[in-house]
């Protein structure tokens, strides 16, 4: 039966020319879809259909030749289902922009992790907004893009109220190295890619500051508590808290440099400025944005979460590293929990 639904979904348009969207458009012309990726630069979009590369954004990597781009956003409505891949704080604006030609009931599976910063909605919520006939999903697990690229093994999670779209949503884009394990809960695959931003770039501190493993592993372990006591007071299922999206996203994030956030953490806890690091980066690190849209969630639900708000305290200029450093260690001990 999923193979007969699979096959429904011919034409896949992903929405977003970075590394994480040009990695899934090549997931899914290696899955047999016709794929257009929509690229916000002319150039980038010429260069995929020129030389089979993206250069700007994911250099290096061969892509499929039948990979067509395109910087036309109109030419996406077409599809029978949209990855949307474009960056969380401009996936209201480029929603907003498609959805009026979109066909009712069109799966709109969104691939950005991170929460809309001025309003504090899940991407969930902004989609049901922009696009209410849609029908929505979320894509969510411990992926980098050049390694989905590659094809190395990768498995992630594919979440959709509806099952039989999410059955046929994974069997459309599911390799043997890519494997999409499709779940119902919409909010726990949310909360889980948003918040283990947050948290990757307070371990990525703890590696620029050089206080050790052990140190970067409290903080992961004591984050993954915040994520999922947030996670079920907006209703998560613990299930997913534990699975792909949010542990295992979470152990990937925090412990590798090659994610953005940690990354950019690294730079922080080594003493360099915020707008420098931004300035020199054409890859957006979502932590930043959705620090203080997590905070506020989680202030909204009565959820403590002082990793959370030292990050936040930090990229929002309230303190500096040393300052929230020395604010998480002066807590008084505790029961765990």
């Amino acid at each position: 039966m999923a193979e007969n639904i699979s096959r429904q979904i011919g034409n896949i348009g992903v929405v977003g020319a970075g590394a994480w969207g040009t990695a899934l458009a090549q997931v899914a012309a290696k899955a047999g879809r016709r794929v257009t990726l929509w690229a916000r630069e002319p150039e980038v979009a010429e260069g995929i259909n020129a030389r089979h590369e993206n250069a700007t954004f994911l250099p290096g990597i061969a892509l499929d030749p039948d990979i067509r781009a395109t910087a036309a956003l109109a030419d996406m409505a077409a599809a029978d289902a949209l990855l949307m891949v474009t960056p969380a704080q401009h996936m209201r604006r480029v929603l907003s922009e498609l959805g009026p030609a979109l066909a009712a009931g069109t799966p709109v599976v969104l691939c950005a992790k991170g929460i809309e910063q001025e309003s504090g909605k899940l991407l969930t919520e902004v989609l049901a907004e922009a696009a209410p006939h849609a029908t929505p999903a979320v894509l969510s697990g411990p992926s980098f893009a050049a390694e989905v690229a590659r094809g190395l093994p990768t498995a992630v999670t594919l979440a959709c109220t509806d099952e039989g779209t999410a059955e046929a949503l994974a069997h459309a884009i599911g390799l043997p190295t890519f494997r999409p394990y499709y779940s119902a809960d919409l909010i726990g695959a949310e909360i889980g890619g948003a918040v283990k931003n947050v948290l990757a770039i307070a371990c990525g501190i703890v590696e620029g500051k050089q206080f050790g493993d052990s140190a970067r592993a409290a903080l992961t372990t004591r984050g993954f508590a915040e994520l999922t006591r947030l996670g079920l007071a907006m209703g998560a299922h613990v299930e997913t808290l534990m699975g792909l999206s949010g542990l295992g996203d979470l152990i990937l994030t925090c412990n590798s440099p090659k994610s953005r956030n940690m990354s950019l953490g690294m730079a922080l806890g080594e003493g360099k400025s915020l707008a420098d690091i931004m300035g020199s980066r054409n890859s957006v690190s979502e932590g930043v944005h959705s620090a203080t849209a997590v905070v506020a969630l989680a202030k909204k639900h009565n959820v403590e979460m002082p990793i959370a708000d030292a990050v936040t305290a930090i990229v929002t200029g309230r303190a500096s590293v040393d300052e929230a450093i020395a604010a998480l260690l002066a807590r008084p001990v505790g029961r765990e929990a």
